[in-house]
């Protein structure tokens, strides 16, 4: 049941700006020239023209009847990548211990976080794909799912959402906000929009005092903009399902009881980066084998040619099973999604990519957690704040290039004392900044009088 929130004369007066008319005006001339590269992205990454239609909000009959079918508190969270997905899954099992009645509908843009979404949730629950932000869509959207408060997690702000709640007086909330270096950038060349875009969030609950600050500088009430921690130190490190399958896989390999180095989430030139520090290593420690996870798996081919140049022996994660049994692999390639956790809990050392070749950086707290020694390189930009919760507990190995990335492995190789400690000491980061949930959804209930 959509529910009426008050909304104050500075969200209105911004939602009722001209300035939006400029961006649906414009809209169709960018979605235009970006379209060709989204479908590129479409084909190669598979799984997009599956319930394509939902983009336009055309569902199908079963669809509306479980639209239909809920009269309570029914919360909206919208969420992009798989890791922001499983957030998302964080904060629905807390509102759902708090508040048993809850019902929730859960927007993604992406293939893959719509798979995990669909496989983590109830049976009453619904995963859509969240549609183009054009007025009308809009407006169809918010008249189907009737949110009694609609989350956003990270920096998912589509302007005609943002103005349609805010003329239906739908509550909504940023979960887990925070602002890349790149983002920020490209926002401050749209300060003339962001001024009116923020205001329209009723309550905006990030990361850290630098997120803060830009969200600030950006046109975001000082009044509703609160620094609660990363929600990243609460998503589960994964269940024992995955962690049986991955260990079935590492089996039919003949991987189990070798030393396991995991590269996870690795964009272009970090796989052979660890390959080379591989080839060094794998004379004097023998037992050692490479597990690369890449972040896109349409990468897959480029990655085996790369492998074939070096000459190590490598298998494919999805012909484990199909092949004759056990040989002496140097390298598991996972061309397959959904078990990367799988392969942290097997691993004896691990490096997360994006932040040698790249710049950003890829989620480090899930090995972390299950007390894994990480080795990141020197641009981990996207965590900031979790990236100083673990250099002020000395928690991570950084990194500056391939020379360092094989030292620092071969280092914690020759040391397993050194592996334990570092792993002891990230575990122990990952359990002490827990608690970001929770301060959200006491800010929502104290400042929004939501009974959460």
């Amino acid at each position: 049941m959509m529910m009426s929130y008050p909304k104050d004369r500075r969200a209105l007066r911004c939602a009722r700006s001209r300035v939006w008319r400029f961006y649906n005006l414009s809209f169709p001339v960018v979605f235009a020239f970006l379209l060709p590269r989204f479908a590129v992205r479409m084909v190669r990454r598979g799984g997009y023209w599956r319930h394509f239609w939902e983009r336009i909000t055309l569902y199908d009959r079963s669809t509306r009847r479980n639209l239909n079918r809920v009269t309570g508190f029914r919360v909206w969270i919208h969420a992009v990548s798989v890791g922001e997905i499983f957030v998302a899954l964080r904060f629905i099992e807390e509102i759902r211990r708090r508040k048993p009645d809850s019902a929730f509908v859960v927007t993604t843009t992406t293939s893959t976080g719509r798979a995990v979404a669909e496989k983590q949730l109830g049976g009453g629950d619904l995963v859509l794909y969240f549609p183009v932000d054009r007025p009308w869509l809009m407006k169809r959207l918010l008249r189907l799912v009737r949110p009694s408060l609609v989350l956003l997690v990270e920096c998912e702000m589509w302007p005609n959402l943002l103005r349609y709640c805010t003329f239906s007086g739908t509550p909504v909330v940023l979960v887990n906000g925070r602002i890349s270096d790149h983002s920020y950038r490209n926002y401050c060349k749209l300060r003339f929009m962001t001024r009116r875009l923020l205001p329209m969030v009723d309550l905006l609950c990030v990361q850290g005092q630098t997120d803060r600050e830009r969200l600030l500088r950006l046109g975001a009430p000082s009044e509703r903009t609160v620094v609660v921690g990363s929600a990243k130190y609460e998503v589960p490190a994964g269940g024992e399902a995955v962690f049986k399958v991955v260990e079935r896989v590492l089996g039919g390999v003949g991987f189990r009881g070798r030393t396991l180095l995991v590269g996870g989430s690795t964009w272009p030139g970090e796989e052979e980066a660890l390959v080379m520090a591989y080839k060094q290593l794998r004379p004097e420690h023998p037992e050692l084998r490479l597990i690369l996870v890449p972040r896109h798996v349409e990468r897959t081919g480029e990655i085996r040619a790369m492998l074939e140049s070096h000459g190590v022996r490598y298998i494919l994660r999805s012909s484990v099973g199909s092949q004759s049994g056990p040989d002496d692999y140097d390298v598991l390639l996972a061309d397959t999604t959904g078990e990367l956790r799988g392969f942290y809990r097997w691993a004896d050392i691990v490096f997360v990519g994006k932040s040698l070749t790249q710049r950003g950086g890829q989620n480090f707290i899930e090995p972390a957690q299950l007390g894994r020694p990480v080795i990141t390189g020197p641009n981990p930009q996207n965590f900031p704040v979790v990236a100083r919760d673990f250099r002020d507990a000395q928690a991570l190995l950084v990194i500056s290039d391939g020379q360092e990335l094989f030292e620092t492995i071969r280092r914690l190789l020759q040391d397993p004392a050194l592996r334990q400690e570092y792993g002891r000491k990230a575990l122990e980061v990952a359990c002490r900044k827990q608690g970001a949930v929770r301060r959200t959804l006491e800010q929502i209930r104290s400042r929004l009088s939501l009974e959460l």
